[in-house]
């Protein structure tokens, strides 16, 4: 299960403008950060990309320029999912166009937890989609379906094609061993979400990928190099230092990750779309310090 999609790969924040309107020149450097750090993948739009609050124009667009700059140096994993299967199908035509070949789809919760109603929802879109192969979320309730490991498996047995599951509901290391032992052949790899806040207790399950946020990437990518050449305590002296920030990304989110990549010179705007806990004085304070902790801010900076 080592084959294809691997390492870490992170979701893409949308860098708005002032105006309100999306920054195509930020999410180049974004992405242009992102292949500096050393990223295995890069993926957009997903729930860290503030996508319910992106128009399916604003998707398109940003998947463009995502997709230039990558340049093929590393896959772009599409997200495409939407409520209804046919809008699912059009995002994914968009992300072929593009010669991109994997779609995340978290399947709405209209559609229920029942394995049957799922493999009839991913079936339409695999007949749609021939060439593509699909990265199953499984996120936790209530954002996410919060499927049951047994569900997903029975997917995975039925459709071939969905080869990878993000795998990210609480606790997700038992059911990666779940998936992991019970599913067939055909399942090229387990991801894991979260934030990477549980990302060693996931990998010594046999998940082969993160899908982290963006903004302390190199510190991801080495975390999953160690893991990788079998340096477990290097992976959790590093694992231990990211972690105070990662209880704080938990919180606040997509302003964090936007603050910190903010002070890290990639993009100008910090603006958000979605719903999110603001940012007072004492939690810029406290992220800062982490970030000079981290060494990625100097003291007289923060």
């Amino acid at each position: 299960m080592a084959t294809g999609l691997k390492g870490i790969l992170p979701v893409l924040p949308t860098p708005f403008l002032k105006s309100g309107e999306v920054d195509k020149a930020g999410m180049s450097r974004l992405v242009q950060f992102a292949l500096e750090q050393g990223v295995d993948g890069v993926v957009f739009p997903g729930f860290a990309s503030e996508v319910e609050n992106l128009s399916a124009d604003e998707r398109a667009e940003l998947l463009a320029v995502v997709v230039k700059e990558a340049a093929g140096r590393v896959p772009v994993v599409a997200g495409a999912s939407a409520a209804d299967w046919r809008e699912v199908v059009e995002h994914g035509r968009v992300a072929a166009s593009h010669g991109i070949r994997h779609l995340m789809v978290q399947p709405p919760k209209s559609v229920g937890t029942d394995a049957p109603a799922l493999i009839e929802f991913l079936g339409h879109v695999l007949d749609a989609l021939p060439e593509i192969e699909i990265i199953l979320q499984n996120a936790p309730a209530p954002r996410g379906s919060d499927l049951s490991p047994h569900a997903i498996v029975e997917i995975i047995r039925a459709l071939p094609r969905v080869a990878y599951v993000k795998e990210e509901t609480l606790p997700a290391g038992p059911a990666i061993s779940h998936i992991i032992a019970n599913a067939p052949d055909s399942l090229k790899g387990v991801i894991g979400g979260g934030g990477a806040r549980y990302i060693l207790d996931e990998y010594a399950r046999g998940a082969t990928a993160a899908m982290p946020a963006l903004e302390i990437a190199g510190e991801h990518v080495a975390i999953d190099r160690a893991l990788v050449a079998g340096k477990h305590n290097e992976a959790r002296a590093i694992y231990v230092r990211t972690l105070p920030l990662l209880v704080l990304q938990a919180v606040y989110r997509m302003r964090l990750t936007k603050h910190v990549l903010a002070r890290r010179g990639i993009i100008d705007g910090v603006g958000v779309r979605a719903p999110t806990p603001d940012l007072d004085a004492a939690a810029i304070a406290d992220i800062d310090a982490n970030l000079v902790e981290l060494g990625l801010l100097s003291a007289e900076a923060a």
